[in-house]
């Protein structure tokens, strides 16, 4: 962590972008509140469950047939299936159904929510494990079974197919069922602004968000650009390896938290992201290029986007002298009059407030100040 994290925060001068659509708000507070820009764009919806004929029709099949076993997987599904019904006017059949029935719930909250509706579970493991409920429903047989599965978002993967596999009529409750958003202009900016390396960092909290983003970019016809960027440019964050899941499918790497919640996650940007960001002795100063802003001796520097492409250009090759052609092919939307790296970087060096870290080279263009005693240290970096 550097000294002057204090003052303006670990993320200060690179922009994270928030892909969830619940608790969006809450991650978007821990990423600013450490000092990022953040970029929000939901990839998902999700239906509300009063609106939601699917789960009103697979309930209704449920309480005319019968499961032998019910699987609870969230508290927030299962309260809202439970509540959904009572609006629907059929919340005492379910109940009947619930305690007729060997119910199983994948864990501790799950458990609460069971308990708060006035039932109670026959069993669930101490792990929030789905693994563990499938070994057991296994290790209990359930060829000629007829198996009722609450499903939040996606299944999770293979726990569907072994219980088919091993004999089992499968049937899932579709609680809380994800579906593109309204709106899709926000998720489009988003991928432009991913290829355009205007993003530092990429957060996913659902598998469901992560394939969709994928998915709308393969729709756009932009999926090799995008996976170019995640792949070189943009840390891919995941709260945890079920999320990562359709992004490793397509190749990339992906950063976790140990702990697969919110808080930690952002702790793994406050580490990864200064680290990456580089630092070069520069005219006697110390000089941090972050993703849009620029530490010169611990004082944070905003600098407009024109002078970021300029400076990270510079930086590719410190110490040497950039042409006035290469700096203007960096430029965003560049056109042909070199005029325009002239007027960005005034506005470059008026923003660093150092105006001596770029030294102008008559006739060949422009350079970075490296300090001599660098010199060698980046010579052809």
């Amino acid at each position: 962590m550097h000294d002057d994290d204090a003052q303006h925060g670990p993320l200060a001068g690179f922009t994270v972008g928030v892909t969830a659509a619940r608790r969006a708000e809450e991650l978007g507070a821990l990423l600013m509140r450490r000092g990022a820009s953040v970029m929000h764009a939901p990839a998902l919806r999700i239906v509300p469950l009063a609106d939601d004929s699917e789960l009103l029709a697979a309930t209704k099949e449920l309480i005319d047939t019968p499961p032998d076993v019910v699987i609870a997987t969230t508290a927030i599904g299962f309260r809202g299936w439970v509540e959904a019904t009572d609006g629907w006017g059929i919340g005492d059949e379910l109940l009947d159904l619930l305690r007729s029935t060997e119910l199983l719930a994948r864990g501790p909250k799950v458990k609460g929510a069971i308990r708060a509706a006035g039932l109670t579970e026959e069993w669930s493991p101490q792990s929030e494990s789905m693994a563990e409920v499938l070994d057991r429903l296994l290790d209990e047989g359930v060829s000629g079974r007829r198996v009722a599965l609450q499903l939040h978002g996606e299944p999770l993967p293979g726990f569907v197919e072994s219980l088919r596999a091993a004999g089992a009529e499968v049937v899932g409750v579709p609680v809380y069922r994800w579906m593109p958003p309204e709106d899709i202009a926000p998720l489009d900016r988003m991928l432009d602004v991913t290829v355009a390396r205007g993003l530092d960092a990429l957060t996913f909290t659902s598998a469901p968000a992560a394939a969709s983003y994928l998915n709308r970019a393969e729709a756009r016809g932009i999926l090799p650009e995008v996976l170019s960027a995640l792949s070189h440019d943009v840390i891919t964050a995941c709260v945890g390896p079920v999320t990562a899941l359709p992004l490793q499918a397509k190749g990339i790497d992906t950063v976790q938290p140990e702990r697969f919640r919110l808080g930690p996650l952002v702790q793994v940007l406050c580490t990864q992201l200064p680290a990456r960001a580089r630092t070069l002795p520069v005219a006697g100063h110390t000089v941090e290029i972050r993703g849009h802003a620029v530490l010169v001796d611990g004082a944070l520097r905003s600098v407009p986007p024109a002078g970021m492409a300029l400076l990270h250009t510079l930086a590719r090759k410190p110490g040497w002298v950039v042409a006035r052609a290469d700096l203007l092919r960096a430029l965003p939307g560049s056109g042909t009059d070199e005029h325009a790296v002239e007027t960005a970087m005034a506005r470059l060096r008026t923003a660093l407030g150092a105006p001596r870290l770029i030294q102008t080279v008559v006739k060949r263009g422009y350079r970075l100040a490296l300090d001599p005693a660098a010199d060698t240290k980046y010579d052809g970096a």
